[in-house]
C-alpha cells in the first residue's frame, strides 16, 4: 500500500478531496484536462493566463483545480491553491490573496511554504552562474557581487518594477544566511511571504518598515514570479477555488471583489509565466451579484455556445455533472485501487453488479440527478469496502444496500429541491459601477 493511496482513502471517508492520485480515479475528464494543459503550454513559452472553470455543485470543480495543480508539479511547475473565505480570505484585498498564495506555494520538491527552497535554488543559481564568469566563491567581494546580481536580474525580469523593499530583504536574507543567522533569516521569509507578526530587530536589518499592503502585492507577486521562473521552474499556476462564496458577502465586498478580478485578468500580460484558475459555479458567473454586475469584466469572459456546442478555449471552461455511468466508472476504479487485506473477497462481494445496483438506488432517490451527490456517494462507497474488507465472512453489501446520503449540504438541499442557489437582490439590478482601489 502507498502512502498517496492510503490518502486518496482516507479524504474520501471524510468527505474531501484528495490532494495525490487523483489521475488514478478520473473519469471523463480528458477533454477538459488537455485544455489545462494547453494552457500551461502557453505560459512555458511566457504567456500570461487566466482560466475560470465553470461548474454546478458535484461537477468537480475542485477535484480538476486539483489535478491540474498535480499535473503542473509534474510538469515543472511551481503552484498555489487558496480557497476564498468570508472569514480570512477576501479577494479584493489583494495583500490577503499574496499571503494566501504564498503560504500554500509549492514546487515538486516542497509540498508548502516552498519560498525558502525557491530562494535558495535561485541564490545558487546566481552564484554558479558568476562562477561560470570568473568569479570565486573565496573572494572577499563574492557576496556583494552576488547581492548586486540578484538586484539586476530581477530590475531586468521586472522592467524595474520590483519594490526595493524585496530586493532589500532578498539580501538581508542572503547575508544572514551566510552570517548563520537563520532564525531572523527565516523571519524575513515569513515578511515576505506577507506575515505581519515580524520582530522589529529583523525588519530594521532589512531596513524596512510595515508590511505588504494591499497596494503593493501584486508587484511583490511579480517579483515571486520572476524568482521562481528563475530558480528554474516552468512557470507558476495559482488556483483559486469557491469564487462563488463571494456572492455571500456585502454588496460593497462583492463589488469590490469584481473589480479586483477585473484588475488581475487585465493584468495578465504584466505576469508572463503565470496562469490563475478560478472555480465558481454558473450562478457565480451569471447573475449580477457576480461576475454579470460588471459589464466591464463580464464582456470578457463571458460564456458562449452555439447549438448546444461549447469551445473549451474560450475563458470559461465549462465541466459537465456527473452521470451514472461516469459514477459507476469511478467506483469500479476505487475498487480495483483499494489497499485491501482480503481483496479477493472485495472483488467478489464488490462487483460490477451490486456497483451497478449502488448507482440505481442513489438514480432512484435523487430523482435522476447523479450530480449532485458524487461526494456522498463516493464517502459511503468506501464505507462497504471498508466494511467487506474488515468483515470478510459475515458481511455481505448486497443485503445491506446501504448508503448514507442524507447528510446534504445546503448547497445539495437546494439542488434537490430545485430552488435557486443564490437570490439576485433589488439593490443588484443594476450591477455594479467599474471602481478602482
Amino acid at each position: 500500500m502507498t502512502t498517496n493511496t492510503k490518502h486518496v482513502f482516507e479524504r474520501l471517508r471524510n468527505g474531501l478531496v484528495p490532494k495525490k492520485s487523483l489521475e488514478t480515479f478520473a473519469v471523463g475528464i480528458e477533454k477538459n484536462r488537455n485544455e489545462l494543459h494547453r494552457q500551461l503550454r502557453l505560459i512555458e513559452d511566457g504567456e500570461g493566463a487566466c482560466k475560470f472553470l465553470r461548474g454546478g455543485y458535484g461537477c468537480g470543480k475542485t477535484f480538476m483545480s486539483r489535478l491540474i495543480q498535480l499535473d503542473a508539479l509534474d510538469q515543472g511547475f511551481a503552484t498555489s491553491f487558496v480557497v476564498v473565505s468570508d472569514n480570512d480570505f477576501h479577494l479584493h484585498k489583494f495583500d490577503d490573496l499574496y499571503r494566501k498564495v504564498m503560504q500554500e506555494l509549492s514546487t515538486p520538491y516542497c509540498e508548502k511554504a516552498a519560498l525558502n527552497d525557491i530562494l535558495d535554488r535561485w541564490i545558487g543559481g546566481v552564484e554558479e552562474a558568476l562562477m561560470d564568469s570568473g568569479a570565486e566563491p573565496e573572494d572577499a567581494d563574492f557576496n556583494e557581487k552576488v547581492m548586486a546580481r540578484m538586484r539586476e536580474n530581477l530590475h531586468s525580469a521586472t522592467g524595474g518594477k520590483v519594490p526595493q523593499d524585496m530586493i532589500r530583504v532578498i539580501q538581508t536574507i542572503f547575508e544572514l544566511k551566510q552570517e548563520g543567522e537563520l532564525t531572523e533569516a527565516g523571519a524575513l521569509i515569513s515578511w515576505l511571504c506577507g506575515s505581519q507578526n515580524i520582530a522589529a530587530g529583523a525588519k530594521r536589518r532589512a531596513q524596512i518598515k510595515g508590511d505588504i499592503g494591499s497596494t503593493q502585492a501584486l508587484a511583490y507577486l511579480r517579483g515571486i514570479l520572476e524568482i521562481v521562473k528563475a530558480a528554474g521552474y516552468k512557470g507558476l499556476v495559482i488556483v483559486v477555488d469557491e469564487m462563488e462564496t463571494i456572492l455571500r458577502m456585502r454588496r460593497d465586498v462583492r463589488q469590490k471583489s469584481m473589480n479586483a478580478l477585473r484588475q488581475i485578468l487585465d493584468a495578465q500580460d504584466q505576469f508572463p509565466g503565470l496562469l490563475w484558475v478560478f472555480t465558481g459555479t454558473p450562478e457565480f458567473f451569471d447573475i449580477r451579484k457576480g461576475v454579470a454586475g460588471l459589464a466591464p469584466l463580464h464582456d470578457r469572459i463571458k460564456y458562449h455556445q452555439s447549438n448546444g456546442f461549447a469551445s473549451v478555449k474560450q475563458p470559461q471552461l465549462a465541466l459537465e455533472p456527473f452521470t451514472a455511468e461516469r459514477l459507476r466508472e469511478v467506483a469500479l476504479k476505487l475498487r480495483d485501487l483499494f489497499p485491501a487485506d482480503n481483496p479477493d473477497v472485495v472483488a467478489r462481494k464488490v462487483s460490477p453488479d451490486l456497483i451497478q445496483a449502488l448507482v440505481d438506488k442513489v438514480t432512484e432517490g435523487f430523482k435522476g440527478d447523479v450530480g449532485v451527490v458524487p461526494r456522498q456517494f463516493l464517502r459511503s462507497f468506501v464505507n462497504i469496502l471498508d466494511l467487506v474488507d474488515e468483515n470478510p465472512e459475515a458481511y455481505n453489501p448486497a443485503e445491506a444496500m446501504e448508503l448514507n446520503l442524507d447528510e446534504q449540504t445546503e448547497e445539495e438541499r437546494k439542488l434537490l429541491a430545485g430552488e435557486p442557489m443564490v437570490e439576485e437582490e433589488p439593490e443588484d439590478a443594476q450591477g455594479y459601477e467599474l471602481v478602482e482601489f
